[in-house]
């Protein structure tokens, strides 16, 4: 069991202080923290602690004895370290995107190292050959975007709203595809000549405070605001999607194809080790229209919340895919938690305090995180009470009795 160090990710839609202060770090520029990144990606690779003057990447611990450290299904099965933890902050919303399946993802990559497309152009859409399905745990007040809303909602948004009248026959005509692609390949005249009517209606009761945020309308207002030299197409998706508002201890699972976009707030994220993203607006980055309407998931989504179980000392979140599997632990006072890693885990104390015991003693607090190896046996006990999220792999780790 190492302590690991994980790496900032600066992204202009991120906060400036909840990350800082969970990680007891100064942030004087008031640069945006956006994401905290714990894995092996090449693109943010976590360093870990093996004694007090002596660090190491984690890919490298990895690789020095892979066997050892993933255990031997894990390694069977996908080699290295499958998943990638973070803590995000959303200040701002995030693109609409999807990510694609693994097959496709392989396919997008070759086909971009075929055209020899740098890794770090900004058109790049594949930075790697792995899907990324991910879960997200709330840790605050948390909006989001998640799948296309069922027909009778989709209906009722369309006819209610003067703007979109228009939309309904081609809705009935050719469904979530047909109506998507009509408005994500619309000529940015029309785009224009169909949103500033919207544009003109909700930004002055925005400004003026009168819009709930369980209003699309706040939202686009924000989008409108936010990007105010562009009416972005990105809009439509607001009043397309579900809009989900998760509270503190409440999870949401995404996999491939689901569209979807954080609005605000902060999480623990868990996912595939990939870094493949499909934009489709509502962003500065390269969007790719092309691109995500061939990956889009174009059904509509009933959204499932998960729940933190208050009464267990451990809350599973269960996830249709084998790379990863994330539970959120909670002892109160002198309480003691046993478990078993039978694969590769990484912990992070999101607040408390305590002991973990395994080959040598660790002092778990608040923001502290933790490389945990394949096989290894740990005793957690708690002082004044401790909360933690474990991510490891589908089915490889179980608790003990007390």
């Amino acid at each position: 069991m190492f302590e690991l160090n994980g790496k900032v990710q600066h992204y202009p839609w991120g906060g400036n202080r909840f990350i800082p202060e969970l990680l007891g770090i100064s942030n004087d520029e008031n640069r945006p923290f956006a994401e905290y990144w714990m894995g092996i990606h090449p693109s943010a690779p976590s360093i870990i602690q093996l004694s007090k003057n002596a660090f190491t990447g984690l890919p490298d611990l990895i690789r020095s004895e892979p066997f050892r450290y993933l255990g031997k299904d894990v390694m069977h099965s996908f080699g290295d370290l499958p998943f990638l933890f973070k803590i995000l902050d959303v200040k701002d919303m995030l693109s609409i995107q999807v990510h694609p399946s693994k097959a496709e993802a392989e396919k997008g990559f070759d086909a971009e190292e075929a055209a020899k497309t740098p890794m770090n152009a900004p058109n790049r859409n594949y930075k790697d050959r792995n899907h990324k399905p991910e879960i997200m745990l709330a840790l605050s007040d948390f909006w989001l975007l998640h799948g296309f809303k069922n027909p009778k909602l989709l209906l009722e948004t369309l006819s209610h709203n003067e703007v979109f009248n228009n939309l309904v026959p081609v809705f009935n005509q050719s469904g979530y595809k047909g109506l998507y692609q009509f408005v994500m390949e619309m000529p940015q005249d029309e785009v224009n000549k169909l949103l500033q009517p919207l544009a003109d209606k909700v930004i002055p009761l925005y400004i003026a405070g009168e819009i709930p945020k369980s209003s699309p309308d706040f939202w686009a207002a924000r989008a409108f605001t936010t990007y105010p030299d562009a009416l972005d197409r990105g809009i439509f998706s607001v009043y397309f999607f579900n809009l989900v508002n998760l509270k503190a201890g409440e999870a949401i699972f995404q996999g491939a194809g689901v569209p979807h976009a954080y609005l605000e707030g902060q999480n623990v994220e868990l996912m595939a080790n990939s870094d493949n993203v499909l934009r489709g607006g509502l962003t500065p980055k390269h969007v790719d229209v092309p691109e995500l309407l061939k990956h889009t998931l174009f059904e509509s989504i009933d959204p499932q919340v998960m729940y933190t179980n208050v009464d267990a000392q451990e809350t599973f979140f269960e996830c249709p895919v084998p790379d990863f599997s994330l539970s959120f632990i909670q002892l109160g006072a002198n309480e003691s938690f046993k478990c078993v890693a039978s694969g590769p885990e990484i912990w992070f104390v999101l607040d408390g305090s305590g002991i973990a015991s395994a080959a040598s003693e660790r002092e778990l607090q608040r923001a502290k995180a933790f490389f945990v190896s394949a096989g290894e046996q740990i005793l957690v006990k708690s002082t004044d009470g401790i909360q933690w999220v474990r991510a490891s792999c589908q089915s490889n780790s179980h608790n003990e009795e007390n």
